[in-house]
Parts: structure tokens; sequence; C-alpha cells
């Protein structure tokens, strides 16, 4: 039977309740995410049964189509890009509750038509009132689209709020939008979404560190000489120009996933694992990260070169980049979070487009052991031990240990402990939407970021950014193909340390 489990390794997995029958209207929904990663998402929630068995879908967007056209798009995107083979009869339990309505955010007549759709929904398929509502939608549509979604709360049924990044620009932008979502919804109602959070082996981290006997007793200054955050892509701008052109790397990337996987790494043990208790952590964590000074930042932008034996242009070469663009692709930090737990530690951080290879990890490297005895006789070098969490595309966890060479002789060489999610548990991890979308119709927010956090990521990032409009880096500084300019390195051979080339 279509969406019934096959796997034998998922036998003891447990299912989660189902959501509140509702409606889930998207704005934007002629966009690429919705066609890339939301209908797909959805897709694997119906094949699943993991969605309500009342359920519905709005797309609304600028684009004239009839609710036909959009259905056969979505179609297609679901053929196209789902990680479950298409099944008819799943389609059909999804489709049949599928409208479109053709509307521009600021048109009144076209939110009273919505009201209409979705009320018509609501009545036929007994959603009692319940909607999410997804805005997938520019910046400059968000205030207007707010107002009107906020201003139509007369229904029956509970209404929350998915907003997709960039939230905001810079501190003083994103408490603007909080303050205009606060003039309409509650926080609890508001699921700022950041997609990295949804993935199994960011989740994973809670588990390793929290559930595990063996590692939080060392989780700290005492056992753990530094730890490496590496979030890298080997796809350039992919003709986000415009967008990338006033984000660049730090707002693209360091902001969000990579100060959240920052956050996750060096949090204290969350009273539980509410949505408010493990987003307190977090907030305490990002509140206690020291502002870095210049030396310890690095910035570049990549030139040309190869990539997965490709030659590619450099930044300022690629469509609707201006010449002589000062916008960074690569940034690279020493954080330092001033608590107990982590005085004196650092915490090397760096993400990039163009780089070698798309990896994202975090590497936590241990204290070497006191008077190693092996030291003299090490085939390689004695390394110390190191906790590899890899988040994509390999998801698993790696423990680096020395072990003894088979054979004559005490020959000490570095092995690996591996755990791979694909053979412990299934062949295909869920994408991460499908996690998020099902919270917020559950109303789980512990995978959103709060006010707080987003207030505390962009404090830090105005605070580097600040001297930067003084600067004028040499831009192009690295090859496209490589792992960054050369000061990346510079940044840990000062302190004795290098990047782990996994």
């Amino acid at each position: 039977m279509a969406g019934t489990r096959a796997n034998p390794l998922e036998e003891g997995l447990g299912i989660r309740r189902k959501p509140d029958p509702c409606a889930l209207v998207i704005f934007g929904a002629s966009g690429d995410l919705t066609q890339r990663k939301l209908f797909p998402a959805l897709y694997a929630l119906a094949y699943r049964r993991l969605l309500p068995e009342r359920f519905a879908v709005v797309g609304v967007a600028r684009t004239e189509q009839s609710t036909s056209e959009f259905e056969a798009l979505m179609k297609a995107a679901v053929k196209s890009y789902a990680r479950d083979p298409f099944v008819q009869g799943v389609w059909d339990r999804l489709s049949g509750g599928l409208r479109y309505v053709p509307a521009d955010f600021a048109d009144e007549n076209a939110e009273d038509e919505l009201d209409r759709v979705v009320g018509e929904l609501e009545a036929s398929r007994g959603l009692g009132g319940n909607r999410v509502y997804y805005l997938a939608i520019p910046p400059q549509a968000f205030e207007t689209s707010v107002q009107e979604i906020g201003e139509r709360q007369d229904h029956d049924g509970w209404t929350r709020v998915i907003v997709e990044k960039p939230f905001g620009h810079d501190a003083s932008s994103a408490q603007r939008l909080s303050d205009v979502l606060h003039r309409w919804f509650r926080e609890e109602q508001i699921f700022r979404i950041d997609h990295y959070l949804g993935k199994e082996t960011v989740q994973n981290m809670l588990a390793l560190r929290f559930a595990n006997g063996i590692f939080e007793p060392v989780w700290n200054r005492q056992f753990i000489d530094h730890v490496q955050i590496t979030v890298a892509e080997s796809i350039g701008i992919e003709g986000r120009a415009a967008f990338y052109e006033s984000a660049g790397a730090i707002r693209d990337v360091f902001q969000n996933h990579l100060l959240q996987l920052l956050a996750l790494t060096a949090m204290e043990p969350p009273i539980d694992f509410t949505a408010d208790a493990v987003r307190t952590e977090k907030v305490k964590a990002l509140r206690s990260l020291h502002t870095p000074g210049p030396k310890s930042v690095v910035r570049g932008q990549y030139g040309p070169g190869w990539v997965e034996a490709q030659e590619v242009r450099g930044y300022r070469e690629e469509d609707g980049v201006a010449n002589g663009s000062l916008t960074e692709t690569f940034i690279a930090a020493k954080l330092y979070v001033d608590n107990w737990r982590w005085a004196d530690t650092p915490f090397y951080v760096r993400a990039g487009k163009r780089l070698a290879r798309r990896e994202t990890t975090i590497a936590i490297q241990f204290q070497r052991a006191p008077h190693p005895p092996f030291e003299a006789i090490a085939g390689d070098g004695l390394r110390p031990n190191v906790l590899l969490i890899h988040v994509q595309p390999d998801e698993g966890v790696s423990l680096a240990i020395g072990a003894k060479v088979p054979g004559a002789g005490m020959t000490i060489r570095t092995v690996h402990m591996d755990f791979l999610y694909g053979g412990a548990f299934r062949e295909g991890l869920p994408e991460a939407y499908e996690r998020l979308i099902l919270d917020a119709m559950l109303g789980d927010a512990t995978l959103f970021t709060r006010e707080d956090e987003v207030d505390e990521q962009w404090k830090l990032v105005d605070a580097i950014v600040g001297p930067w409009q003084r600067d004028r880096p040499t831009f192009p500084s690295y090859a496209a193909g490589t792992w960054g300019p050369r000061a990346a390195d510079e940044l840990l051979h000062r302190d004795g340390r290098s990047w782990r080339r996994h």
C-alpha cells in the first residue's frame, strides 16, 4: 500500500500525532521555494499520512493562472523534486483541497477573494477555521500582507504565521518586522523559519549531547581545545545577484545558519525540551558571544577557478553583479563564548560560496592527552581526538581515535568510528521543510527562531559589519574551488592550529 513503511530499520521509530484540521495558505506560491521545497515536503507528509485527514492548501501569488494550471505545475514539481516515488492516490489526497488565488498582496479586493476561497474550503472540508499562513514573499510586500492577514482574524480556530528569511537586513530592520508582526500576532503564533534547524543532524546535536552520558561531562573548556564550524558551498550565487549584493555571506549564512549551529553546540542543557526552554538556552549562548575585533574576522570574494572539474566565473563576472563589487562571498571568524563552560575556548567559523566542495560540519577537537607515551612512535603524528558532526551531505557522526596498526611493533594511527544515518535508520532522511511545516501545524516552535534570538544574531552581525564601511578590501581574494582566502588559514595559524580538511 502506498505510503506504508517497508524498511525494517524504521521499526520502532515513533509516529507523531497529527495536527488539527487546517488550511495552509502560501503567499508567493509561484516562486522557486514552493516548487522545489514546500510542495515536495507536503507530498512527503501526505505519503506518510502525517497531514490532517481534513486539510487544504491555497496558493497565492501575482502570477495569473487557474487552479488547474497551478495544480499541474505543483504535480510536475513533486515528480521532479520529491524524495518519494510519485503515487497518484497520494497526490489525489493532497490536491483534493488545492486552490490558487491570483492576487497582488496590496490589493484589498484580492484579499476578499482569498478570504472567500479559504472560507469555502473551511466549510466544505471541516477545517475548523485553523489557518497557517506561509510568507514566502519579498520583504517589500511583508508589512502589507501581515496587516491584511491580521485584520482578518475574525474566523474560528487558530492562526499561525511562518516567516521566511531574510528576517531583516540589520538589527533595527528586524525589530521593525517584529513590531509589525506583534501588532497582530502573539510571539507563540509567529514561526521564523531557518531550514537548517529542520535538518535531522542538527537536531541530533541535542540528542548527542544530552542523551549520552559520555559526552556532556567533557563538553567544556577543560577537555575541548577548540571548535570548528564550516558551512561550505561549491555553487555560486545561482542567479540571485540582486539578493546577494545586498546580503553577502554574512547576512545570507553567517547571521542565521552558522550562528544557530554555534548556539546548539555551545548551549547549556535545557530544563526540558519544550520550545521555550530550548530557545532560552540558545539565546543565553548567543548573548555570551564576544564581539570579535577586526583581526579576528576574515572576508573574501571568489575569483575565476575550477569547481568539480568545471571552469567557473568569478563573482564579479556573475550576471547582475556590479563591476568592482565589494560584496563578500566568504567569511571566517574566531568567536568566544564568554561563560563558565567555554571561557577562552575559540570557536572558529567559516562560510562561503564556490569552495572546494559542499559540506556543513561541526568539529569538536579535544585536548591532547597529557604526557603522550606514543608520541615518538606515532606513524602519522598522534592527532587529538575529534568528534565530527556531518550535517550535510553525508549525514552522520565520526569520532577520531588513535589505534595500533596491526603487526609487529607499536605504531599508532588515527582511525574513525563512524555512524551514518542512512545505514542506521533508513535510506533517505526527511527534508528539513517536512519537519518544519509539520511542527508549525502542531504549534511546536522548538525549531524556529524566537525574536530575542534574531535580535542577538543581528547585534553581532552589525558589530562586525560596522568597521567594514571604512575598509576597501582587495577582491577577489580566493580562486573558486579552493577553501577561501589565505588570511582565513592565517587566522588559525596564529594560534598554532589549522582548518580541518575533511
